[in-house]
């Protein structure tokens, strides 16, 4: 058996976080690889190619700040920008920086396991390569395990169908088709409008109805550009101050500040603006004063009765009075409460009625009524945070398995380390905030490699997090989540608890306190030594190369 590690860093995963980790390696002067299951880099970006996928957050803060030059020469053509341009702009970074050599795609990693006795880890892909590293980095992103269709019968369906998760290359043709589309989170609610456009009729199989906040998308002239270049340090500035990692300001009112002429006034104009500006620039009580919550989704309930034109379709739009709005994740629209003005669409509530099964010609209910069509494209969401980490085969200190060791929830420190897992960290891991991802990537990355680092040039080979820590986070997430209005989200099956997977434990897999408190938490670590860290040294184990260089280098000087 090899004992000399390969690597100093492997990664898991050549979207945004692994990108970065890379980068944050390379400057270190640490070995690094990374191995992506896909044919390309993008890592969600590159997956979720679907009509209409786009981010949530404005193209000028979902991007790298590493680097002052890349972010003066990038263009983004839109406020929010498409799929294709996410990954055009992931493509160029790993040309810009050279990264192709040390990346390897269409590499699934099958298993991991640590050596107790000499402190590192063996990574099995499923085409049998293994990989000696001193350090394991996961960045496989919190939306990338997709959850398969649950229906038998699918096998016997004559017709097209798709995931939205995993939309193939080539173009698929929806015109003149009957189209199903299972699911209205975000996936669907960006799907279901450009589907409607050119099927012959497209059926929406709604379980439970979403809250959806107009984008207001435009695009980006030069002369805007201009400007947002020009204020990248404020931008950035502002995006380390708000609590989602945006480029927002907070309202600095709560609901109980405005009289109601006030609050309509505000909330009106905050709709007419788009994007997430409509909830963190209205009021700051949003999600934990429950009247000012109500306040909002009555708002956006009264919006869906004014766009659609039945009103018994836009009763079913509307979310359910014990459906707090961002219970669920809320996401942006282009058109999608519109759409069902359409004399192509309908919408078909399965909250009581459920989907039975998928027969030869189409979908069956539990009723018996049946829906001949041509197409099914689900929009059926993630095993989040914790899926993609669980379905690979990570084995810590006395072989114990990632996927037991949360067997009830994830529990994390900072969302970057486990206790029994050493020389293991995650870039945008389980119990992040929910904050901008680029956003949160930055300190994280920045923070593991210091760790890292730390390592090599005290010749050490075991990095730990002590249980205590995880034990006080996990306290601290419980408070913030217990103080707010997500637990409701529990029975609405949101993807940030777990609970939209079947027989997946409740657990709190975000952190609803706020971005900058958890990223002064993450800078601190590395600022105060990693306090909260074991540092050890094997005298059985071999130091990397790359130590063992730095070493003879500083020997020389």
């Amino acid at each position: 058996m090899m004992h000399e590690p390969e690597l100093d860093v492997l990664i898991i995963g050549a979207g945004f976080g692994g990108i970065r980790m890379l980068h944050e390696a390379r400057r270190r002067g640490l070995s690094a690889r990374v191995l992506e299951a896909g044919d390309d880099v993008g890592g969600a970006w590159h997956w979720n190619r679907y009509p209409g996928a786009r981010t949530d957050s404005e193209s000028w803060v979902y991007c790298f700040a590493f680097d002052k030059d890349l972010q003066d020469d990038w263009d983004w053509p839109e406020r929010y920008p498409s799929q294709p341009q996410v990954q055009a702009y992931l493509k160029h970074v790993v040309e810009r920086f050279d990264m192709h050599r040390d990346i390897e795609l269409n590499t699934r990693v099958e298993a991991a396991v640590f050596d107790e006795d000499r402190d590192l880890w063996t990574v099995t892909t499923e085409s049998g390569q293994r990989i000696v590293c001193r350090t394991l980095v996961s960045a496989t992103g919190p939306l990338s395990a997709p959850q398969e269709p649950p229906y038998p019968g699918l096998a016997d369906f004559q017709g097209e169908w798709y995931l939205t998760a995993r939309w193939p290359h080539e173009p698929v043709d929806f015109a003149g088709k009957r189209v199903a589309v299972i699911g209205t989170g975000a996936s669907g609610i960006q799907v279901i409008p450009l589907v409607a456009a050119v099927a012959e009729r497209l059926t929406v199989f709604q379980r439970t109805a979403n809250y959806a906040i107009p984008a207001r998308n435009y695009v980006l002239d030069d002369l805007q550009r201009q400007s947002i270049k020009s204020r990248y340090n404020e931008i950035w500035e502002q995006v380390s101050r708000q609590a989602m990692g945006m480029a927002m300001n907070p309202a600095n009112r709560v609901f109980s500040d405005v009289t109601p002429e006030q609050r309509q006034r505000l909330l009106e104009a905050a709709w007419e603006e788009g994007g997430f500006r409509f909830f963190l620039e209205t009021f700051d009580d949003v999600f934990v004063d429950p009247e000012s919550n109500e306040a909002i989704s009555e708002f956006i309930r009264n919006k869906i009765r004014t766009i659609v034109k039945d009103p018994a379709t836009a009763e079913l739009l509307c979310p359910k009075p014990d459906h707090p709005f961002g219970a669920k994740r809320p996401p942006l629209g282009n058109f999608y409460y519109e759409t069902f003005n359409r004399d192509n669409v309908d919408l078909v509530d399965v909250s009581s009625n459920a989907i039975d099964d998928v027969t030869e010609t189409g979908i069956r209910l539990m009723d018996g009524t049946e829906y001949e069509l041509d197409m099914i494209i689900f929009a059926t969401g993630f095993d989040a945070l914790t899926g993609a980490l669980t379905r690979i085969d990570i084995r810590g200190r006395g072989g114990r398995s990632l996927a037991e060791k949360w067997q009830d929830g994830p529990r994390t420190h900072l969302a970057m380390a486990v206790d029994e897992f050493p020389n293991f960290f995650m870039v945008a891991g389980p119990q992040i905030p929910f904050a901008n991802a680029p956003a949160m990537i930055e300190p994280a990355a920045t923070t593991i490699g210091a760790a890292i680092s730390q390592l090599r040039d005290k010749n050490q080979t075991r990095v730990e997090v002590v249980p205590e820590a995880v034990e006080e986070y996990n306290n601290l997430l419980h408070a913030f989540y217990n103080a707010t209005i997500f637990p409701a989200g529990a029975k609405l099956r949101a993807w940030w608890l777990g609970t939209n997977v079947e027989g997946k434990t409740l657990g709190v897999a975000m952190n609803f306190g706020g971005f900058p408190t958890w990223a002064e938490s993450v800078k601190a670590e590395a600022a105060e030594g990693f306090e909260h860290y074991r540092f050890s040294t094997n005298p059985d184990a071999q130091p990397s190369q790359a130590a063992a260089e730095v070493k003879t280098g500083a020997d020389m000087t």
